[in-house]
């Protein structure tokens, strides 16, 4: 099959002949149809995030299922599917629990292995971690569900009670941050959002952001989307007493150490949060307001490209201002 791969840490990808992957007895795999190119698949490729070479990037797809393991149960060949980026073991206490999100033996297709910047990508303990697409959400929006979008959903909503008239602030408007511009405007919530890029702030403004350069104690829930030691920083600060800040952009090298303004975490019993992406289970509250048209992850696609030109779309992201706001999807047709 045909494939996007890189060699070593920041050589240019190539379009590449690659064998077809096995089918695990409890997994599934999928004939992708469309993929999101997202900012983890750069640091992978930067070497952030080390993956194993040549490698094939991408965890955000959707597509239809062509094989499935003999111990496979829910799902059968011709579904039309997605999965979340983090695929659970399946059998440990927290995927038990329906936490597969932070499963100690995790596997990310486009990280622990090949991912879906390819014509297939296997789905371990697919029962686990495969979700069934509703008729009416296409392969496009879907694939741009699997890692930005539902990490946002779950962000937002996943860790305590959002009241009808919080206020939110998001830091970053990449794919995570107007994903939860877009989540929280859906559900008629005050949103303010800071980004240093003209489009980025554009295209939050048309979801329904607030764009502002500082906040000062005016958030219920304040989202660090980016991923820095300013940014962490800033969002804890913009919290009004008792509030909650969720860490979703991953903080690498130096930033993981970076300190927080804990005199006002104890004095003002602020909340911090980490937030890893959504498991499987926990989709269906999300795939029905999409379904339903109450959101439309659609919105926030910035471009559609052919599956050959995901090496490229991934190369651009050294850019820090990129050259559209959004999504980027690449599409395959079968």
């Amino acid at each position: 099959m045909r494939a996007i791969v890189y060699d070593a840490v920041g050589t240019a990808p190539r379009v590449a002949e690659v064998p077809e992957p096995a089918c695990p007895p409890s997994g599934a795999v999928i004939d992708v149809r469309a993929t999101g190119i997202c900012r983890s698949d750069w640091h992978a490729w930067r070497g952030h995030d080390p993956v194993p070479l040549p490698h094939i990037p991408g965890h955000e797809f959707a597509g239809v299922v062509v094989a499935v393991g003999s111990l496979v149960s829910g799902f059968s060949l011709g579904d039309r599917v997605t999965a979340p980026f983090v695929n659970g073991c399946g059998v440990c206490a927290f995927c038990r629990e329906g936490r597969a999100q932070i499963c100690p033996d995790q596997t990310q297709p486009g990280f622990t292995h090949p991912g879906s910047f390819a014509e297939r990508v296997v789905v371990r303990a697919a029962d686990t971690n495969l979700v069934r697409l509703p008729e009416n959400v296409d392969f496009v929006k879907a694939a741009s569900l699997g890692c930005r979008f539902a990490t946002a959903f779950r962000a937002l909503t996943g860790h305590g009670p959002v009241g009808d008239d919080a206020v939110i602030a998001v830091y970053g408007c990449g794919g995570v941050g107007l994903s939860a511009v877009l989540i929280a405007a859906a559900l008629n919530l005050r949103v303010l959002a800071v980004d240093p890029s003209p489009a980025a702030n554009s295209l939050a403004a048309s979801l329904g952001a607030v764009i502002v350069h500082e906040i000062d104690q005016e958030a219920d829930i304040s989202i660090d989307a980016y991923g820095s030691a300013a940014t962490a920083e800033a969002s804890v600060r913009a919290l009004r007493r008792g509030g909650r800040h969720v860490q979703v952009g991953l903080m690498l090298g130096d930033e993981a150490r970076a300190p927080l303004p804990w005199d006002l975490v104890v004095s003002r019993e602020l909340q911090v949060v980490g937030s890893h992406g959504m498991a499987a289970v926990d989709y269906p509250p999300m795939l029905d307001l999409v379904a339903r048209g109450r959101l439309d992850p659609g919105l926030l696609i910035g471009a559609q490209i052919p599956l050959e030109a995901a090496g490229v779309a991934l190369t651009a992201m050294d850019s820090p201002i990129p050259a559209h706001a959004g999504i980027t999807v690449a599409v395959r047709e079968p």
